[in-house]
């Protein structure tokens, strides 16, 4: 995030001061950004900031939110994942042998390194499924103890 901002203010000053402006500077804040949103999908999972329905969750137990907050991971948004990574790594593979530059005069060579922000973004986002779906277990088996005692009391 900081090196976007640094880029921007680069890039802002040098066109409206200096009359300058930077192809690649711009493609530069375009990866940035790419970078930053890719991987923060996986970030926000794990932090359970995710957007969902919130008037109906919150009025759930807490044993009925982890169960769909498994389903959701299992049935949703694990088979996308795998399938963004299983084809962004051939994607990326390719831009890579083929020395895929940009096709703008002045742009960044080396487009395989915004590519590969893709498969790798996708596995941080198979563990924060992982994650997820681990803790939301804990969450069942917590449950299920407490009600277990209770019953028994």
């Amino acid at each position: 995030m900081l090196l976007m901002i640094a880029n921007v203010f680069y890039d802002v000053i040098m066109r409206y001061f200096f009359n300058d402006v930077s192809i690649a500077m711009q493609e530069l804040e375009w990866h940035l950004f790419a970078g930053m949103f890719m991987f923060g999908i996986a970030y926000t999972l794990k932090e359970d900031a995710h957007v969902r329905v919130d008037i109906f969750y919150d009025a759930m137990s807490k044993r009925k939110q982890a169960m769909i907050n498994i389903f959701g991971s299992i049935c949703f948004a694990l088979p996308i994942t795998l399938l963004i990574f299983y084809y962004s790594w051939d994607y990326t593979l390719e831009a890579y042998n083929m020395g895929e530059g940009s096709a703008d005069p002045g742009g960044l060579p080396h487009r395989w390194i915004v590519r590969s922000v893709i498969p790798a973004s996708s596995s941080f986002l198979v563990l924060a499924i992982v994650y997820v779906v681990l803790t939301q277990v804990k969450i069942l088996i917590a449950n299920g103890n407490s009600s277990t005692d209770e019953q028994g009391a």
